[in-house]
Protein backbone atom coordinates (compact mmCIF):
# COMPACT_ATOMS: atom_id res chain seq x y z
CA UNK A 1 0.00 0.00 0.00
CA UNK A 2 1.17 3.80 -0.88
CA UNK A 3 0.95 6.71 0.79
CA UNK A 4 1.81 10.63 0.40
CA UNK A 5 3.83 12.03 3.42
CA UNK A 6 5.27 15.46 3.47
CA UNK A 7 8.23 15.65 6.03
CA UNK A 8 7.85 19.16 7.68
CA UNK A 9 11.09 18.31 10.27
CA UNK A 10 13.94 15.61 11.04
CA UNK A 11 14.38 14.71 14.86
CA UNK A 12 12.74 16.53 17.55
CA UNK A 13 9.94 14.59 19.64
CA UNK A 14 7.08 13.34 17.68
CA UNK A 15 3.50 12.74 19.34
CA UNK A 16 2.41 9.47 20.83
CA UNK A 17 -1.25 9.63 19.23
CA UNK A 18 -3.16 9.90 16.39
CA UNK A 19 -6.03 12.10 15.77
CA UNK A 20 -9.19 10.76 14.11
CA UNK A 21 -8.11 12.22 10.55
CA UNK A 22 -4.59 10.60 10.87
CA UNK A 23 -5.32 7.10 9.78
CA UNK A 24 -3.98 5.07 7.14
CA UNK A 25 -6.14 2.74 5.19
CA UNK A 26 -5.20 -0.76 4.77
CA UNK A 27 -3.60 -1.23 8.10
CA UNK A 28 -0.40 0.92 6.99
CA UNK A 29 -1.07 1.56 10.38
CA UNK A 30 -3.04 1.74 13.45
CA UNK A 31 -5.96 4.84 13.88
CA UNK A 32 -6.92 5.61 17.24
CA UNK A 33 -9.60 2.78 17.11
CA UNK A 34 -6.90 0.61 17.25
CA UNK A 35 -5.08 1.75 20.08
CA UNK A 36 -5.03 0.11 23.61
CA UNK A 37 -7.86 2.17 25.37
CA UNK A 38 -10.57 0.90 27.74
CA UNK A 39 -8.47 -0.79 30.10
CA UNK A 40 -5.82 -1.47 27.26
CA UNK A 41 -8.16 -3.52 24.86
CA UNK A 42 -9.26 -2.92 21.74
CA UNK A 43 -12.28 -1.27 21.11
CA UNK A 44 -15.03 -2.80 19.06
CA UNK A 45 -13.67 -2.00 15.68
CA UNK A 46 -10.30 -4.03 16.67
CA UNK A 47 -12.04 -7.14 17.36
CA UNK A 48 -10.07 -10.32 17.40
CA UNK A 49 -12.38 -12.98 15.63
CA UNK A 50 -11.41 -16.22 13.90
CA UNK A 51 -10.77 -18.24 17.56
CA UNK A 52 -8.53 -15.26 18.72
CA UNK A 53 -6.98 -14.46 15.42
CA UNK A 54 -6.91 -10.42 14.25
CA UNK A 55 -9.44 -10.88 11.45
CA UNK A 56 -8.19 -10.21 7.88
CA UNK A 57 -8.24 -6.28 8.33
CA UNK A 58 -5.67 -5.96 11.35
CA UNK A 59 -3.16 -8.42 10.32
CA UNK A 60 -2.62 -10.41 7.05
CA UNK A 61 -4.26 -9.80 3.49
CA UNK A 62 -6.44 -12.43 2.36
CA UNK A 63 -3.41 -12.60 -0.79
CA UNK A 64 -0.57 -14.00 1.56
CA UNK A 65 0.87 -17.45 1.31
CA UNK A 66 -0.33 -20.05 3.37
CA UNK A 67 1.92 -21.28 6.35
CA UNK A 68 4.59 -23.81 5.23
CA UNK A 69 3.78 -28.13 5.92
CA UNK A 70 1.01 -28.46 8.83
CA UNK A 71 -0.64 -25.59 10.22
CA UNK A 72 -1.31 -24.75 13.94
CA UNK A 73 -1.21 -28.22 16.09
CA UNK A 74 -4.25 -28.53 18.55
CA UNK A 75 -2.97 -28.91 22.31
CA UNK A 76 -4.53 -31.29 24.59
CA UNK A 77 -7.64 -28.81 24.92
CA UNK A 78 -7.96 -28.32 20.77
CA UNK A 79 -6.70 -24.52 21.13
CA UNK A 80 -4.42 -24.02 17.90
CA UNK A 81 -0.81 -22.84 19.33
CA UNK A 82 1.67 -21.75 16.40
CA UNK A 83 4.72 -21.33 18.58
CA UNK A 84 4.70 -22.57 23.29
CA UNK A 85 6.25 -20.44 25.19
CA UNK A 86 7.14 -21.21 28.41
CA UNK A 87 7.57 -18.55 30.89
CA UNK A 88 4.99 -15.81 31.61
CA UNK A 89 7.50 -13.08 32.74
CA UNK A 90 7.71 -9.61 30.67
CA UNK A 91 10.07 -11.39 27.66
CA UNK A 92 7.83 -14.21 27.44
CA UNK A 93 4.34 -11.91 27.39
CA UNK A 94 5.98 -9.20 24.95
CA UNK A 95 7.08 -11.95 22.67
CA UNK A 96 2.85 -13.02 22.87
CA UNK A 97 2.00 -9.82 21.92
CA UNK A 98 4.37 -9.38 18.97
CA UNK A 99 3.37 -12.77 17.88
CA UNK A 100 -0.08 -11.77 17.56
CA UNK A 101 0.88 -8.70 16.02
CA UNK A 102 2.51 -11.48 13.19
CA UNK A 103 -0.84 -13.18 12.96
CA UNK A 104 0.46 -16.02 15.00
CA UNK A 105 -1.11 -17.67 18.03
CA UNK A 106 1.14 -17.96 20.75
CA UNK A 107 0.09 -19.96 24.27
CA UNK A 108 2.30 -19.27 27.27
CA UNK A 109 2.88 -21.53 29.99
CA UNK A 110 3.43 -20.05 33.63
CA UNK A 111 5.03 -22.39 36.29
CA UNK A 112 3.74 -19.55 38.82
CA UNK A 113 0.06 -19.65 40.32
CA UNK A 114 -0.77 -16.01 39.48
CA UNK A 115 1.13 -13.29 38.40
CA UNK A 116 3.68 -11.79 40.18
CA UNK A 117 3.85 -10.16 43.61
CA UNK A 118 7.72 -9.40 44.62
CA UNK A 119 9.34 -7.15 42.49
CA UNK A 120 12.62 -8.41 41.33
CA UNK A 121 13.10 -5.32 39.11
CA UNK A 122 12.53 -1.84 40.13
CA UNK A 123 12.31 -0.51 36.55
CA UNK A 124 12.99 -0.24 32.63
CA UNK A 125 16.00 1.41 30.77
CA UNK A 126 17.27 1.48 27.51
CA UNK A 127 16.55 0.65 24.28
CA UNK A 128 13.87 -1.39 24.88
CA UNK A 129 11.81 2.04 25.96
CA UNK A 130 11.76 3.50 22.12
CA UNK A 131 10.76 0.07 20.73
CA UNK A 132 7.51 0.70 22.99
CA UNK A 133 6.96 3.65 21.79
CA UNK A 134 7.45 2.15 18.62
CA UNK A 135 4.66 0.30 19.11
CA UNK A 136 2.38 3.02 20.98
CA UNK A 137 2.42 1.45 24.35
CA UNK A 138 5.06 3.59 26.00
CA UNK A 139 2.28 6.15 27.32
CA UNK A 140 0.64 3.12 29.41
CA UNK A 141 3.64 1.99 30.73
CA UNK A 142 4.33 5.77 31.67
CA UNK A 143 1.22 6.30 33.16
CA UNK A 144 1.51 3.59 35.39
CA UNK A 145 5.22 4.32 36.78
CA UNK A 146 5.94 6.87 39.22
CA UNK A 147 6.64 9.27 36.02
CA UNK A 148 7.47 9.40 32.36
CA UNK A 149 10.63 8.09 30.79
CA UNK A 150 13.50 10.28 31.98
CA UNK A 151 17.17 10.82 31.16
CA UNK A 152 19.18 8.90 33.94
CA UNK A 153 21.92 11.91 35.43
CA UNK A 154 24.08 9.25 36.94
CA UNK A 155 24.11 5.64 36.33
CA UNK A 156 25.52 2.82 38.29
CA UNK A 157 28.51 1.49 36.85
CA UNK A 158 30.50 -0.98 38.52
CA UNK A 159 30.65 0.60 41.40
CA UNK A 160 31.24 3.68 40.58
CA UNK A 161 28.32 6.21 38.77
CA UNK A 162 28.47 7.40 35.70
CA UNK A 163 27.49 11.03 35.22
CA UNK A 164 25.10 12.45 32.63
CA UNK A 165 24.16 15.44 33.61
CA UNK A 166 27.09 17.07 31.11
CA UNK A 167 24.97 15.99 28.08
CA UNK A 168 22.46 18.06 26.90
CA UNK A 169 20.89 15.06 25.56
CA UNK A 170 21.42 12.37 28.17
CA UNK A 171 22.16 8.67 25.76
CA UNK A 172 20.35 6.41 28.52
CA UNK A 173 16.91 7.06 29.87
CA UNK A 174 14.73 4.79 32.49
CA UNK A 175 11.42 4.94 34.38
CA UNK A 176 10.68 3.41 37.72
CA UNK A 177 8.02 0.72 37.60
CA UNK A 178 7.79 -2.32 39.79
CA UNK A 179 8.16 -5.73 37.66
CA UNK A 180 4.68 -7.26 39.05
CA UNK A 181 3.34 -4.11 37.82
CA UNK A 182 5.16 -4.16 34.37
CA UNK A 183 3.88 -7.99 34.17
CA UNK A 184 0.58 -6.63 34.58
CA UNK A 185 0.41 -4.45 31.72
CA UNK A 186 2.03 -6.93 29.16
CA UNK A 187 -0.31 -9.75 30.38
CA UNK A 188 -3.05 -7.09 29.52
CA UNK A 189 -2.00 -6.26 25.99
CA UNK A 190 -0.76 -9.75 25.04
CA UNK A 191 -4.41 -10.94 26.36
CA UNK A 192 -6.05 -8.36 24.47
CA UNK A 193 -4.49 -9.29 21.43
CA UNK A 194 -5.45 -12.31 21.44
CA UNK A 195 -2.77 -14.19 22.99
CA UNK A 196 -3.53 -17.68 25.49
CA UNK A 197 -1.90 -17.20 29.01
CA UNK A 198 -2.15 -20.07 31.42
CA UNK A 199 -0.76 -19.83 35.17
CA UNK A 200 -0.42 -22.86 37.13
CA UNK A 201 1.36 -24.70 34.23
CA UNK A 202 4.93 -26.27 35.18
CA UNK A 203 6.83 -27.33 32.17
CA UNK A 204 8.90 -31.03 33.27
CA UNK A 205 10.57 -32.08 29.41
CA UNK A 206 9.95 -31.42 25.70
CA UNK A 207 10.79 -33.16 22.91
CA UNK A 208 10.96 -32.45 18.97
CA UNK A 209 10.84 -33.99 15.65
CA UNK A 210 10.89 -32.38 12.44
CA UNK A 211 7.85 -30.66 12.26
CA UNK A 212 6.70 -29.46 16.12
CA UNK A 213 7.98 -29.62 19.53
CA UNK A 214 5.94 -31.34 22.17
CA UNK A 215 6.03 -30.59 25.99
CA UNK A 216 5.00 -32.58 29.25
CA UNK A 217 3.43 -29.80 31.59
CA UNK A 218 2.07 -30.57 35.30
CA UNK A 219 -1.24 -28.32 36.13
CA UNK A 220 -3.56 -27.87 38.99
CA UNK A 221 -5.57 -30.83 37.29
CA UNK A 222 -2.40 -33.45 37.02
CA UNK A 223 -0.03 -34.10 33.62
CA UNK A 224 -0.94 -33.78 29.59
CA UNK A 225 0.88 -32.79 26.28
CA UNK A 226 1.27 -29.46 24.72
CA UNK A 227 2.19 -29.61 20.87
CA UNK A 228 3.00 -26.65 18.89
CA UNK A 229 5.33 -25.71 15.83
CA UNK A 230 8.02 -23.49 17.74
CA UNK A 231 8.87 -23.60 21.45
CA UNK A 232 10.69 -20.58 23.00
CA UNK A 233 11.91 -20.78 26.62
CA UNK A 234 11.61 -17.41 28.56
CA UNK A 235 12.02 -19.03 31.87
CA UNK A 236 15.21 -17.61 33.38
CA UNK A 237 18.38 -18.31 34.11
CA UNK A 238 17.26 -21.76 35.71
CA UNK A 239 15.63 -22.60 32.33
CA UNK A 240 14.18 -26.60 32.87
CA UNK A 241 13.83 -26.41 28.78
CA UNK A 242 17.80 -25.09 28.29
CA UNK A 243 18.45 -28.09 30.76
CA UNK A 244 16.16 -30.70 29.15
CA UNK A 245 16.85 -29.40 25.29
CA UNK A 246 20.93 -29.86 25.75
CA UNK A 247 21.69 -26.48 25.20
CA UNK A 248 25.06 -25.75 26.64
CA UNK A 249 25.17 -22.57 28.81
CA UNK A 250 29.01 -21.68 29.91
CA UNK A 251 30.34 -19.40 31.99
CA UNK A 252 31.04 -17.63 35.76
CA UNK A 253 29.31 -17.97 39.48
CA UNK A 254 30.56 -15.30 40.85
CA UNK A 255 31.63 -15.85 44.10
CA UNK A 256 29.35 -12.46 45.92
CA UNK A 257 26.19 -12.31 47.19
CA UNK A 258 23.78 -9.15 46.44
CA UNK A 259 21.31 -7.98 48.49
CA UNK A 260 19.06 -5.22 48.37
CA UNK A 261 15.67 -3.85 49.90
CA UNK A 262 13.59 -0.68 49.66
CA UNK A 263 12.68 0.22 52.96
CA UNK A 264 11.61 3.62 55.18
CA UNK A 265 13.84 4.99 57.16
CA UNK A 266 12.99 5.18 61.28
CA UNK A 267 13.05 8.65 62.96
CA UNK A 268 16.83 8.16 64.24
CA UNK A 269 18.27 8.30 60.86
CA UNK A 270 18.46 12.25 59.76
CA UNK A 271 18.30 13.10 55.73
CA UNK A 272 19.99 16.38 55.34
CA UNK A 273 18.50 18.55 52.74
CA UNK A 274 21.09 17.27 49.69
CA UNK A 275 19.63 13.81 50.32
CA UNK A 276 22.77 12.55 52.91
CA UNK A 277 22.05 10.36 55.70
CA UNK A 278 23.52 10.89 59.47
CA UNK A 279 23.16 7.77 60.80
CA UNK A 280 23.79 7.26 64.13
CA UNK A 281 26.59 5.46 64.77
CA UNK A 282 28.03 5.27 61.01
CA UNK A 283 27.55 9.26 61.07
CA UNK A 284 27.33 10.92 57.25
CA UNK A 285 26.59 8.32 54.95
CA UNK A 286 25.75 9.63 51.31
CA UNK A 287 23.32 8.69 49.40
CA UNK A 288 23.60 8.08 45.49
CA UNK A 289 27.31 6.80 46.49
CA UNK A 290 28.89 3.35 47.27
CA UNK A 291 31.33 2.59 50.37
CA UNK A 292 33.74 -0.36 49.57
CA UNK A 293 35.38 -1.88 53.17
CA UNK A 294 37.32 -4.30 53.44
CA UNK A 295 34.02 -6.58 53.66
CA UNK A 296 32.00 -5.67 50.97
CA UNK A 297 30.24 -3.07 49.77
CA UNK A 298 27.69 -1.05 50.57
CA UNK A 299 25.11 1.53 48.81
CA UNK A 300 22.31 3.58 49.30
CA UNK A 301 19.70 5.80 47.17
CA UNK A 302 16.25 7.56 47.84
CA UNK A 303 13.27 5.97 45.43
CA UNK A 304 10.86 8.58 46.59
CA UNK A 305 10.69 10.96 49.70
CA UNK A 306 10.08 7.97 52.59
CA UNK A 307 11.58 5.24 50.55
CA UNK A 308 15.35 4.13 50.46
CA UNK A 309 17.03 1.82 48.46
CA UNK A 310 20.10 -0.05 50.02
CA UNK A 311 22.13 -2.54 49.14
CA UNK A 312 25.02 -4.96 49.83
CA UNK A 313 27.51 -7.09 48.27
CA UNK A 314 29.40 -9.61 49.94
CA UNK A 315 31.92 -12.46 48.75
CA UNK A 316 30.35 -15.75 49.44
CA UNK A 317 31.62 -19.63 48.16
CA UNK A 318 28.28 -21.23 48.28
CA UNK A 319 25.58 -20.65 46.03
CA UNK A 320 22.38 -18.69 47.14
CA UNK A 321 18.66 -19.62 45.69
CA UNK A 322 17.76 -15.93 44.00
CA UNK A 323 14.06 -17.23 44.15
CA UNK A 324 14.20 -18.08 48.22
CA UNK A 325 12.45 -14.95 50.15
CA UNK A 326 15.07 -12.51 52.19
CA UNK A 327 14.25 -11.47 55.46
CA UNK A 328 14.67 -7.96 56.37
CA UNK A 329 16.92 -9.23 59.30
CA UNK A 330 19.13 -10.73 57.00
CA UNK A 331 19.59 -7.28 54.68
CA UNK A 332 20.58 -5.73 58.41
CA UNK A 333 22.74 -8.37 59.29
CA UNK A 334 24.47 -7.89 56.01
CA UNK A 335 24.64 -4.51 56.40
CA UNK A 336 26.36 -4.80 59.93
CA UNK A 337 28.74 -7.23 58.28
CA UNK A 338 29.78 -4.82 55.67
CA UNK A 339 29.95 -1.33 57.44
CA UNK A 340 30.99 -2.60 61.18
CA UNK A 341 27.73 -1.09 62.70
CA UNK A 342 23.87 -1.68 62.68
CA UNK A 343 21.90 0.59 60.01
CA UNK A 344 18.62 1.30 61.04
CA UNK A 345 15.62 -0.18 58.91
CA UNK A 346 12.34 0.61 58.80
CA UNK A 347 9.30 -1.25 57.00
CA UNK A 348 10.33 -3.37 54.35
CA UNK A 349 8.59 -2.21 50.61
CA UNK A 350 10.69 -4.85 48.88
CA UNK A 351 13.47 -7.50 49.31
CA UNK A 352 15.77 -9.59 47.20
CA UNK A 353 18.89 -11.21 46.62
CA UNK A 354 20.69 -12.77 43.88
CA UNK A 355 23.95 -14.04 42.47
CA UNK A 356 25.99 -12.55 39.58
CA UNK A 357 26.36 -14.82 36.89
CA UNK A 358 27.52 -14.39 33.14
CA UNK A 359 26.44 -16.99 31.13
CA UNK A 360 25.52 -17.05 27.37
CA UNK A 361 23.74 -19.69 25.47
CA UNK A 362 26.53 -20.93 22.60
CA UNK A 363 23.28 -21.03 20.31
CA UNK A 364 19.99 -19.47 21.23
CA UNK A 365 18.26 -22.11 18.69
CA UNK A 366 18.56 -25.85 18.24
CA UNK A 367 16.29 -26.68 15.90
CA UNK A 368 12.45 -25.69 16.62
CA UNK A 369 13.46 -24.78 20.31
CA UNK A 370 14.50 -21.21 20.98
CA UNK A 371 15.89 -19.19 24.15
CA UNK A 372 15.20 -15.64 24.97
CA UNK A 373 15.55 -12.93 27.58
CA UNK A 374 17.42 -14.86 30.94
CA UNK A 375 17.32 -18.37 29.39
CA UNK A 376 19.79 -17.33 26.83
CA UNK A 377 21.76 -14.75 28.97
CA UNK A 378 22.40 -14.07 32.00
CA UNK A 379 24.52 -10.87 33.10
CA UNK A 380 26.67 -9.98 35.77
CA UNK A 381 25.25 -6.31 36.68
CA UNK A 382 21.81 -5.03 37.61
CA UNK A 383 19.26 -2.94 34.55
CA UNK A 384 20.12 -4.82 31.55
CA UNK A 385 18.56 -8.10 31.50
CA UNK A 386 15.18 -6.79 30.97
CA UNK A 387 16.20 -4.45 28.29
CA UNK A 388 18.07 -6.94 26.74
CA UNK A 389 15.29 -9.95 27.13
CA UNK A 390 12.77 -7.45 25.30
CA UNK A 391 14.68 -7.17 22.65
CA UNK A 392 15.08 -10.29 22.04
CA UNK A 393 11.93 -11.36 21.88
CA UNK A 394 10.83 -8.25 19.20
CA UNK A 395 13.71 -9.39 17.02
CA UNK A 396 12.57 -13.49 17.07
CA UNK A 397 9.06 -12.55 16.73
CA UNK A 398 8.62 -11.34 13.31
CA UNK A 399 10.93 -14.04 11.80
CA UNK A 400 8.89 -16.88 13.81
CA UNK A 401 5.75 -15.58 12.52
CA UNK A 402 7.74 -15.50 8.49
CA UNK A 403 7.91 -18.63 9.29
CA UNK A 404 4.97 -19.96 10.08
CA UNK A 405 3.32 -18.29 7.14
CA UNK A 406 5.32 -19.75 5.05
CA UNK A 407 7.23 -16.53 3.13
CA UNK A 408 10.36 -16.37 4.99
CA UNK A 409 13.28 -16.78 3.49
CA UNK A 410 16.07 -19.31 3.79
CA UNK A 411 18.47 -18.74 6.55
CA UNK A 412 15.37 -15.71 8.33
CA UNK A 413 15.36 -17.78 11.27
CA UNK A 414 19.02 -18.66 11.95
CA UNK A 415 19.76 -14.43 12.07
CA UNK A 416 18.12 -14.21 15.13
CA UNK A 417 20.55 -16.35 16.62
CA UNK A 418 23.10 -14.21 14.95
CA UNK A 419 21.93 -10.88 15.78
CA UNK A 420 20.81 -11.26 19.51
CA UNK A 421 23.75 -13.30 20.47
CA UNK A 422 26.16 -10.48 19.03
CA UNK A 423 23.74 -8.21 20.86
CA UNK A 424 24.13 -10.40 23.61
CA UNK A 425 27.98 -10.13 23.79
CA UNK A 426 28.27 -6.76 23.57
CA UNK A 427 26.04 -6.60 26.67
CA UNK A 428 28.22 -9.49 28.35
CA UNK A 429 31.10 -7.41 27.63
CA UNK A 430 30.28 -4.05 29.42
CA UNK A 431 28.65 -5.88 32.36
CA UNK A 432 31.88 -8.02 32.93
CA UNK A 433 33.61 -4.57 32.53
CA UNK A 434 31.55 -3.38 35.57
CA UNK A 435 32.70 -6.50 37.86
CA UNK A 436 36.22 -5.59 37.32
CA UNK A 437 35.58 -2.45 38.64
CA UNK A 438 33.37 -3.67 41.41
CA UNK A 439 35.55 -6.80 42.82
CA UNK A 440 38.98 -5.05 42.49
CA UNK A 441 40.29 -4.16 45.82
CA UNK A 442 44.04 -3.10 45.60
CA UNK A 443 45.41 0.11 44.26
CA UNK A 444 45.79 -1.20 41.03
CA UNK A 445 42.22 -1.71 40.87
CA UNK A 446 41.62 1.72 42.71
CA UNK A 447 43.27 3.65 39.86
CA UNK A 448 41.44 2.07 37.16
CA UNK A 449 38.46 3.36 38.64
CA UNK A 450 40.17 7.21 38.81
CA UNK A 451 41.52 6.17 34.96
CA UNK A 452 37.50 5.42 33.93
CA UNK A 453 35.76 8.00 35.61
CA UNK A 454 38.53 10.68 34.11
CA UNK A 455 37.86 9.30 30.41
CA UNK A 456 34.49 10.26 31.12
CA UNK A 457 34.64 13.79 31.89
CA UNK A 458 34.90 14.04 27.88
CA UNK A 459 31.31 14.52 26.24
CA UNK A 460 32.25 11.26 23.41
CA UNK A 461 33.27 8.58 25.52
CA UNK A 462 30.59 9.88 27.48
CA UNK A 463 27.83 9.39 24.89
CA UNK A 464 29.69 5.89 24.36
CA UNK A 465 29.03 4.59 27.13
CA UNK A 466 25.74 5.35 27.75
CA UNK A 467 24.87 4.11 24.01
CA UNK A 468 26.69 1.15 25.27
CA UNK A 469 24.87 0.53 28.29
CA UNK A 470 21.33 1.46 26.43
CA UNK A 471 21.63 -0.91 23.94
CA UNK A 472 21.19 1.70 21.58
CA UNK A 473 24.26 1.03 19.67
CA UNK A 474 24.05 -2.24 18.23
CA UNK A 475 24.59 -2.61 13.95
CA UNK A 476 22.60 -5.96 13.29
CA UNK A 477 25.14 -7.23 10.14
CA UNK A 478 22.94 -6.64 7.21
CA UNK A 479 23.60 -6.57 3.53
CA UNK A 480 24.46 -3.19 1.55
CA UNK A 481 25.58 -1.79 5.01
CA UNK A 482 28.27 -0.13 3.47
CA UNK A 483 26.23 1.83 1.59
CA UNK A 484 24.78 4.09 4.25
CA UNK A 485 25.29 4.75 8.36
CA UNK A 486 21.64 4.24 9.39
CA UNK A 487 21.87 0.39 7.67
CA UNK A 488 21.51 -2.16 10.72
CA UNK A 489 21.04 0.38 13.55
CA UNK A 490 17.33 0.83 15.11
CA UNK A 491 15.91 3.54 13.17
CA UNK A 492 15.54 6.80 13.94
CA UNK A 493 11.92 8.56 14.94
CA UNK A 494 11.91 11.16 12.48
CA UNK A 495 8.86 13.76 12.66
CA UNK A 496 6.71 13.70 9.47
CA UNK A 497 3.63 15.18 8.30
CA UNK A 498 0.65 14.38 5.87
CA UNK A 499 -2.69 16.04 4.84
CA UNK A 500 -4.13 15.59 8.08
CA UNK A 501 -1.79 16.57 10.41
CA UNK A 502 1.92 15.17 12.11
CA UNK A 503 2.92 11.73 12.58
CA UNK A 504 6.22 9.78 13.36
CA UNK A 505 8.04 6.83 12.19
CA UNK A 506 7.25 5.39 15.43
CA UNK A 507 3.52 5.12 14.70
CA UNK A 508 4.10 3.83 11.46
CA UNK A 509 5.35 0.11 13.03
CA UNK A 510 2.60 0.43 15.12
CA UNK A 511 1.32 -2.41 13.48
CA UNK A 512 5.00 -4.73 13.61
CA UNK A 513 5.19 -4.66 9.75
CA UNK A 514 7.96 -3.83 7.51
CA UNK A 515 8.08 -0.54 6.06
CA UNK A 516 9.34 1.67 3.24
CA UNK A 517 9.27 5.04 3.76
CA UNK A 518 10.42 6.97 0.85
CA UNK A 519 11.76 10.62 1.28
CA UNK A 520 12.82 11.96 -2.24
CA UNK A 521 11.05 11.65 -5.16
CA UNK A 522 11.94 8.42 -6.42
CA UNK A 523 9.71 6.64 -8.43
CA UNK A 524 12.11 3.68 -9.84
CA UNK A 525 12.33 2.78 -5.64
CA UNK A 526 8.42 2.68 -6.09
CA UNK A 527 8.38 0.58 -8.95
CA UNK A 528 11.08 -1.84 -7.51
CA UNK A 529 9.22 -2.67 -4.13
CA UNK A 530 6.29 -3.05 -6.53
CA UNK A 531 5.99 -6.79 -5.96
CA UNK A 532 6.05 -6.85 -2.09
CA UNK A 533 3.18 -4.42 -1.19
CA UNK A 534 0.88 -7.56 -0.22
CA UNK A 535 4.17 -7.74 2.72
CA UNK A 536 5.63 -3.89 3.11
CA UNK A 537 3.38 -0.63 4.10
CA UNK A 538 5.20 1.31 1.63
CA UNK A 539 5.33 5.05 2.43
CA UNK A 540 6.34 7.56 -0.08
CA UNK A 541 6.98 11.33 1.47
CA UNK A 542 7.84 14.09 -0.62
CA UNK A 543 10.71 16.42 1.00
CA UNK A 544 9.98 20.18 1.91
CA UNK A 545 12.68 22.64 1.65
CA UNK A 546 12.54 24.02 5.44
CA UNK A 547 13.04 20.35 6.70
CA UNK A 548 16.90 20.76 5.72
CA UNK A 549 19.23 17.58 5.07
CA UNK A 550 17.15 14.50 5.12
CA UNK A 551 19.01 11.41 6.42
CA UNK A 552 18.03 9.53 3.32
CA UNK A 553 16.72 8.86 -0.19
CA UNK A 554 14.28 5.88 1.53
CA UNK A 555 14.46 3.52 4.50
CA UNK A 556 13.60 -0.14 4.32
CA UNK A 557 12.77 -0.53 7.99
CA UNK A 558 12.36 -4.06 9.31
CA UNK A 559 9.37 -4.80 12.28
CA UNK A 560 11.68 -4.73 14.69
CA UNK A 561 12.45 -0.76 13.90
CA UNK A 562 16.39 -1.85 12.62
CA UNK A 563 16.96 -0.33 9.27
CA UNK A 564 17.40 -3.24 6.89
CA UNK A 565 18.54 -1.00 3.82
CA UNK A 566 18.86 3.03 2.91
CA UNK A 567 19.57 5.05 -0.17
CA UNK A 568 21.80 7.67 0.07
CA UNK A 569 20.34 10.68 -0.16
CA UNK A 570 21.57 13.03 -3.37
CA UNK A 571 23.32 10.71 -5.05
CA UNK A 572 23.61 9.29 -8.29
CA UNK A 573 20.95 6.13 -8.04
CA UNK A 574 21.82 3.96 -10.92
CA UNK A 575 22.07 0.75 -8.76
CA UNK A 576 19.51 1.47 -5.84
CA UNK A 577 16.19 -0.14 -7.35
CA UNK A 578 18.14 -3.36 -7.92
CA UNK A 579 20.00 -3.12 -4.08
CA UNK A 580 16.28 -2.36 -2.67
CA UNK A 581 15.05 -5.55 -4.43
CA UNK A 582 17.99 -7.50 -3.19
CA UNK A 583 17.38 -6.40 0.31
CA UNK A 584 13.43 -6.88 0.19
CA UNK A 585 14.13 -10.65 -0.88
CA UNK A 586 17.04 -11.05 1.45
CA UNK A 587 14.35 -10.27 4.50
CA UNK A 588 11.36 -10.37 3.00
CA UNK A 589 10.98 -12.96 0.44
CA UNK A 590 9.51 -13.51 -2.94
CA UNK A 591 8.09 -11.16 -4.79
CA UNK A 592 4.15 -11.92 -5.42
CA UNK A 593 3.78 -13.89 -8.86
CA UNK A 594 1.89 -10.98 -10.12
CA UNK A 595 5.25 -9.03 -11.08
CA UNK A 596 7.97 -11.38 -11.42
Amino acid sequence: MKQEIYVVRVGGNARNSLSNNDSLSNNARPSNNDSLSNNGRPSNNDSLSNNGRPSNNDSLPDDREQPRGKGPVPDNDGAPADVLIVGGGPVGLMLAAELRLGGVQPLVLERRSGQRDTPRANGLGGQILELLRYRGVLDRIEAAASGPAHPAPRYPFGDVHVDFSPLPEPPLRGLTLPQPELERLLDERARALGADIRYGAEITGVRQDADRVTADVRGADGTYQVTARYLVACDGGRSRVRESAGFAFPGTVYPEVNRLGQVTVPHSVTRLDNGDLDVPGLGLVRAGAFRRTERGLFGCGWLSEDVLMVSTTEDETTEVDDDAPMTLDELADSIRRVLGAPFPLGEPRRLSRYQFQARQAEHYRDGRILLAGDAAHQFPATGVGLNAGMLDAVNLAWKLAAEIHGWAPDGLLETYHAERHLAGARTMTHTQAQVALRRGQDEAAAALRTVFLELLTDAEPLRRIGALIAGSDIRYPMPYADEHDLTGLFAPNLALHTDAGPISVAELLYAARPVLLVLADRPDLLDAAEGWTHRVDIVTAKSVEQTGHRPADALLIRPDAHVAWAAPADRPATGDPAALRGALTHWFGTPSAAVR
